[in-house]
């Protein structure tokens, strides 16, 4: 087994942890927000917009961890 083959199984095993790891962090926030909703709805929308923007910043360190994965696929 080639350094290039390795560097291949390494950057397939980054990228499926990265996604296993973002999938359920989101999992865990929505849980967390549709509870926080269903226990005060007055601050539904309050709680809603914490969400997205916590959401966004997750899959924003996704991708760029799993840019970092495919470069290091394609430079090996």
């Amino acid at each position: 087994m080639g350094i290039n083959a390795i560097a291949h199984l390494a950057a397939g095993l980054g990228a499926g942890l990265i996604i296993l790891g973002a999938s359920y962090g989101i999992g865990k926030l929505a849980a967390a927000t549709m509870e926080a909703s269903g226990r005060q709805p007055e601050v539904a929308p309050q709680v809603r917009t914490a969400m997205i923007i916590s959401a966004a910043l997750i899959e924003g360190v996704t991708f760029f961890a799993l840019v970092i994965c495919m470069l290091l696929a394609i430079k090996s």
